[in-house]
């Protein structure tokens, strides 16, 4: 019943021309079908057992794309792995974990089975594969260059499990309350209507709550929001077997972030520069009391991780022994300043812990 009622409301969906006065309805269609969805999902086996990967370093980066694109090639080059390649689709049949170093950083590279059309459904160990994905810290789109039509393909089935690449959380607070109605503040001008909101909280069965919203939002979003089951990560499109490429312009379409060719081994050495720079890594030189900093091997942080995070890093002790530390490079007003767990740390600082 639910897999038909989906369809019905699909179809009532791709008949409704979006305006101001459809807006409402297209609304509580988005919310009915992201409800059935969930039963659906629920009902089949949620997202899958997934593969067991363990996870290494310091970030996860999974590769996604069909069936022979070069993904096999390219974790070769990129990596220590020895996956087998093969000129067949479904050359690999389970995830394939390859490690790069790159600039100190330590990146685990997984090279998961081809992703095809139907994966979210489960459909070609789809729910699998897209549950690593969900482990990851950055998404590597790997698209056939001549076929530049794949990315929207997988993109739509990567959304359909949960993951949003490249988009920021929305600032959005929803606090269910035991009566009052629903009761809707806002710092930003929207696009919906209070009665939209509110409308779409009761088809979740939420009928009385304080809702903030501080960032400008669409009907999407604010659905995502009230699920709160989405993962948020960085994104990479590279567009694989450049040296065949017979449509440049229609290529350039999806405006990808690097075009490779792991056959000739082109920008391979800016693919490695680019998952870095993704990635938001900042390097954080430590530094003993009384001794001279190691400006060789730094600790490798991500943008916006304090000395706190440094602590659960390095000991699971540190944080409770905390003291003080001594901040001397970007993030400090002057060298050896004295700042405390909170301290949110920048590229190159020279960082020096001291214990109760």
């Amino acid at each position: 019943m639910s897999l038909e009622k989906i369809e019905e409301l699909q179809k009532e969906l791709s008949k409704t021309k979006y305006n101001k006065k459809t807006q409402h309805h297209i609304g509580l269609i988005k919310a009915k079908l992201a409800v059935l969805n969930e039963k659906v999902s629920s009902s089949s086996g949620g997202k899958g057992e997934g593969y067991s990967v363990r996870r290494t370093g310091d970030a996860t980066v999974v590769m996604v794309g069909f069936p022979s694109v070069g993904k096999s090639s390219l974790l070769n080059l990129l990596t220590n792995a020895d996956s087998e390649i093969g000129q067949y689709e479904f050359t690999t049949l389970t995830v394939i974990p390859g490690l790069l170093n790159y600039k100190h950083a330590k990146i685990q590279v997984l090279d998961v089975p081809g992703i095809i059309e139907g994966a979210a459904s489960g459909k070609g160990k789809g729910k699998e594969i897209l549950s690593v994905m969900r482990n990851a810290d950055l998404l590597l789109f790997l698209i056939d260059c001549n076929k530049p039509e794949q990315y929207e393909l997988i993109l739509r089935e990567v959304r359909k499990a949960g993951l949003r690449p490249n988009e920021k959380k929305p600032d959005v607070k929803i606090v269910k309350t035991s009566k009052n109605g629903i009761r809707i503040s806002t710092t930003v001008k929207l696009e919906l209507t209070e009665e939209t909101v509110k409308d779409v909280l009761k088809t979740f069965k939420i009928n009385n709550g304080d809702v903030l919203i501080r960032s400008k939002i669409g009907i999407d979003q604010f659905i995502d929001c009230i699920e709160a089951n989405k993962k948020y990560l960085p994104g990479i499109i590279v567009a694989n077997k450049i040296d065949t490429c017979k449509n440049l312009e229609k290529l350039n379409k999806i405006k990808p972030d690097l075009k490779t060719s792991a056959l000739k081994k082109k920008n391979i050495e800016e693919l490695k520069e680019l998952i870095f720079k993704s990635l938001s890594f900042i390097r954080v030189y430590m530094k003993e009391p009384g001794k001279d900093a190691d400006l060789e091997e730094p600790l490798i942080m991500i943008e916006g991780d304090s000395v706190k995070r440094v602590c659960e890093k390095l000991h699971k002790d540190f944080v409770k022994n905390f003291k003080f530390c001594k901040v001397s490079g970007p993030s400090s007003k002057f060298a050896n300043q004295k700042l405390g767990l909170m301290h949110i740390l920048k590229d190159e600082d020279v960082l020096e812990l001291h214990m109760k």
